[in-house]
């Protein structure tokens, strides 16, 4: 057995006795002095102390030591030591030897206090944070609890196609490439095929995925590709059965980030994670805007959506009377909704949506859907569209479909307002922008 095939993850090593022991992982630090040297080694699951007292016998490796350049990648072999005086875990590794396994090029492009686009130039040694690090285990086992509540609860995996013949939603923020002899766009959502799965007799079905807008917003909040939570289900009242559904599934969520990371999140982020109580508020967008304007803050227009500040300010009314870090708003008017997306009875100016609100933004939006083709045709063509260019959507309707709703949701948007992140570049692993295509 070869040494590295051997390793122990810094996470494990609190755990053995005292004795001999093999670690791999990038240098962070190294402290030189004359008697004795120090180097900080990280590895993917945390940071340990390394310690080389200076003799003849250790010279060779002191010498190596002395030539470390930050991030270079090592694999050491030592003797483990509990040691309460060490500040870092209580443990250390008095070496014996160490293995250059690549040198780090001794200036490095970016530093602690390095611009965020500095940073994405050079996403992977950023990645190399452990706050970064950390982000990306919690999408982990978020993603992983929200699989789990959905396989419990027989939900159907579906993976869409990202080529569409035609747009899903507004063609302004398309994505044309060439396909052979034609044009396709890339999807901005699996909302048509996902509603597909409803004639289909799939009955609840559930996406993770890509998702594309050729959006042109520079805001803290967008990007031009993002993943994309997306689940369906049959035989639905209201979409009060689809609030429901969402509400547990953000509870199961929270519960299992915060029973597997809380006190990392803590440590590194300074942020407590809140399982959310069941049921979540639930506020009409016209009386939410009346909230808003009674604190003081009116959103710019009547007819039109929330705006972030409409948000921020209807999430601290929330937050201030109910405890509670999110809120549906309901009831948006048909005027700034998708065709397909179902009427009030008896008041065709509402529909049966809403947005979720979480820590004052927007993660998703939900609906019931028309399921009636007549409705659905006549819908579009109030919003300008040629129910001709929809016909292989509206096929789905003509052959028997289930009353249905579902919703959308941003994956990185839910992480950044989690973990209290101002950017969601921060936590995207590779960020997509109307400026960026590198790395």
């Amino acid at each position: 057995m070869t040494a590295r095939s051997s390793r122990t993850l810094v996470k494990n090593l609190a755990a053995l006795e005292d004795g001999p022991v093999t670690v791999s992982g990038w240098v962070d630090t190294v402290r030189d002095q004359k008697k004795v040297q120090f180097v900080v080694l990280r590895d993917e699951s945390g940071a340990v102390q390394l310690v080389n007292p200076r003799t003849e016998e250790t010279e060779a490796v002191a010498e190596t030591i002395s030539s470390l350049a930050q991030g270079s990648f090592v694999t050491v072999t030592g003797e483990l030591k509990h040691d309460e005086r060490v500040k870092l875990g209580g443990i250390e590794v008095k070496l014996a030897t160490l293995v250059v396994e690549t040198a780090a090029i001794p200036e490095t492009p970016i530093a602690a206090d390095s611009g965020i686009d500095k940073r994405m130039d050079w996403r992977f040694l950023d990645l190399r944070r452990p706050e970064q690090n950390l982000v990306f285990r919690v999408q982990t086992t978020l993603e992983h609890a929200w699989r789990t509540y959905w396989v419990e609860h027989d939900f159907i995996e579906i993976h869409t196609p990202k080529l569409m013949a035609s747009a899903s939603e507004s063609r302004a923020e398309l994505f044309e490439v060439e396909y052979f002899d034609t044009k396709a766009y890339l999807s901005q959502s699996p909302q048509f095929f996902k509603q597909m799965a409803q004639p289909a007799g799939f009955g609840k079905v559930f996406e993770v995925g890509p998702a594309f807008r050729a959006d042109p917003s520079f805001t803290s909040r967008h990007a031009t590709e993002f993943t994309s939570v997306d689940a369906e289900i049959s035989w639905i009242d209201s979409h009060e059965d689809v609030m429901q559904l969402h509400e547990e599934l953000m509870v199961a969520g929270l519960r299992a980030v915060k029973e597997k990371h809380g006190e990392e999140i803590k440590a590194l982020f300074d942020v407590d994670i809140e399982v959310p109580t069941q049921p979540f508020p639930r506020i009409p967008l016209a009386e939410a805007k009346q909230i808003v304007a009674d604190r003081g803050y009116v959103v710019p227009r009547e007819d039109d959506d929330m705006d972030p500040e409409g948000e921020r300010q209807i999430a601290a009314y929330v937050k201030e009377t109910y405890g509670h870090d999110f809120v549906f708003l309901t009831d948006y008017a048909s005027s700034i909704r998708p065709f397909y997306h179902m009427r009030h009875e008896g008041d065709a100016g509402l529909t049966n949506s809403y947005d979720l609100i979480y820590n004052g933004v927007e993660i998703s939006t939900g609906a019931q859907r028309e399921h009636r083709v007549e409705v659905l045709i006549e819908q579009a063509k109030e919003k300008g569209l040629d129910p001709e260019e929809l016909d292989f959507y509206l096929d789905f309707f003509r052959y028997g479909v289930p009353p249905h709703g579902g919703f959308g949701m941003g994956l990185s948007r839910v992480l950044m307002l989690m973990l209290h992140q101002t950017n969601l570049r921060e936590v995207v692993y590779l960020f997509r922008g109307p400026t960026r295509l590198t790395p």
